[in-house]
Protein backbone atom coordinates (compact mmCIF):
# COMPACT_ATOMS: atom_id res chain seq x y z
CA UNK A 1 0.00 0.00 0.00
CA UNK A 2 1.48 3.29 -0.76
CA UNK A 3 -0.91 5.52 0.58
CA UNK A 4 -2.78 3.84 3.73
CA UNK A 5 -6.40 4.63 4.28
CA UNK A 6 -6.48 3.66 8.06
CA UNK A 7 -5.57 7.46 9.32
CA UNK A 8 -8.40 9.13 7.49
CA UNK A 9 -11.13 5.99 8.56
CA UNK A 10 -9.58 6.04 11.91
CA UNK A 11 -10.36 9.38 12.76
CA UNK A 12 -13.27 9.48 10.96
CA UNK A 13 -14.54 6.11 12.61
CA UNK A 14 -13.95 8.01 15.97
CA UNK A 15 -14.89 10.95 16.05
CA UNK A 16 -18.51 9.29 14.45
CA UNK A 17 -18.55 7.46 17.95
CA UNK A 18 -17.67 10.40 20.09
CA UNK A 19 -14.51 9.16 21.78
CA UNK A 20 -11.51 11.30 22.29
CA UNK A 21 -7.87 9.93 21.06
CA UNK A 22 -7.44 8.72 24.60
CA UNK A 23 -10.08 7.15 25.31
CA UNK A 24 -10.31 5.38 22.65
CA UNK A 25 -6.56 4.42 22.81
CA UNK A 26 -7.66 3.22 26.78
CA UNK A 27 -10.57 1.08 25.62
CA UNK A 28 -7.95 -0.82 22.78
CA UNK A 29 -5.22 -1.50 25.85
CA UNK A 30 -2.99 1.17 26.01
CA UNK A 31 -1.71 2.79 28.42
CA UNK A 32 -3.66 5.84 29.52
CA UNK A 33 -0.21 8.02 29.40
CA UNK A 34 0.64 6.78 25.66
CA UNK A 35 -3.06 5.88 24.63
CA UNK A 36 -3.95 9.98 23.49
CA UNK A 37 -0.40 10.41 21.76
CA UNK A 38 -0.60 6.59 20.01
CA UNK A 39 -4.15 7.00 18.35
CA UNK A 40 -2.62 10.61 17.70
CA UNK A 41 0.20 9.05 15.33
CA UNK A 42 -1.76 6.67 13.53
CA UNK A 43 -4.51 9.18 12.84
CA UNK A 44 -1.87 11.28 11.19
CA UNK A 45 -0.13 8.47 9.64
CA UNK A 46 3.20 8.75 11.82
CA UNK A 47 2.88 5.11 12.48
CA UNK A 48 0.52 2.48 10.80
CA UNK A 49 -0.92 0.14 13.56
CA UNK A 50 -0.54 -3.90 13.24
CA UNK A 51 -2.99 -5.84 12.49
CA UNK A 52 -4.22 -7.29 15.53
CA UNK A 53 -4.66 -3.42 17.17
CA UNK A 54 -6.63 -2.33 14.22
CA UNK A 55 -8.94 -5.76 15.19
CA UNK A 56 -9.14 -4.38 18.88
CA UNK A 57 -9.86 -0.94 17.34
CA UNK A 58 -12.30 -2.05 15.00
CA UNK A 59 -14.27 -3.72 18.21
CA UNK A 60 -14.23 -0.80 20.32
CA UNK A 61 -15.32 1.04 17.26
CA UNK A 62 -17.99 -1.14 16.25
CA UNK A 63 -17.19 -2.03 12.77
CA UNK A 64 -14.80 -4.80 10.60
CA UNK A 65 -11.23 -4.45 10.56
CA UNK A 66 -11.87 -4.73 6.63
CA UNK A 67 -13.13 -0.65 6.82
CA UNK A 68 -9.99 0.67 7.47
CA UNK A 69 -7.98 -1.40 4.54
CA UNK A 70 -10.47 -1.28 1.70
CA UNK A 71 -9.33 1.60 -0.93
CA UNK A 72 -13.12 1.74 -2.38
CA UNK A 73 -14.88 4.51 -0.26
CA UNK A 74 -18.18 2.72 -1.07
CA UNK A 75 -17.18 0.08 -0.17
CA UNK A 76 -15.97 0.77 2.75
CA UNK A 77 -19.27 2.45 3.54
CA UNK A 78 -21.05 -0.71 2.64
CA UNK A 79 -18.41 -2.50 5.36
CA UNK A 80 -19.34 -0.08 7.89
CA UNK A 81 -23.02 -0.15 7.19
CA UNK A 82 -22.99 -3.75 7.31
CA UNK A 83 -21.12 -4.25 10.88
CA UNK A 84 -23.25 -1.89 12.66
CA UNK A 85 -26.46 -3.54 11.65
CA UNK A 86 -28.30 -6.13 13.14
CA UNK A 87 -29.13 -9.50 12.04
CA UNK A 88 -32.22 -8.47 9.95
CA UNK A 89 -30.74 -5.39 8.60
CA UNK A 90 -27.33 -7.62 7.54
CA UNK A 91 -30.15 -10.10 6.05
CA UNK A 92 -31.07 -7.02 3.73
CA UNK A 93 -27.86 -5.71 3.08
CA UNK A 94 -26.70 -9.24 1.65
CA UNK A 95 -30.08 -9.84 -0.35
CA UNK A 96 -29.36 -6.44 -2.01
CA UNK A 97 -25.82 -7.80 -2.66
CA UNK A 98 -26.72 -10.76 -4.61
Amino acid sequence: MTESTIPKRLKAAREESGLSQKVLGIRVGFDEFVASARMNQYERGVHTPNFSTVERIAAVLKVDAAYFYCRDESLARIIKTYSQSNRQKKKKILLSAE
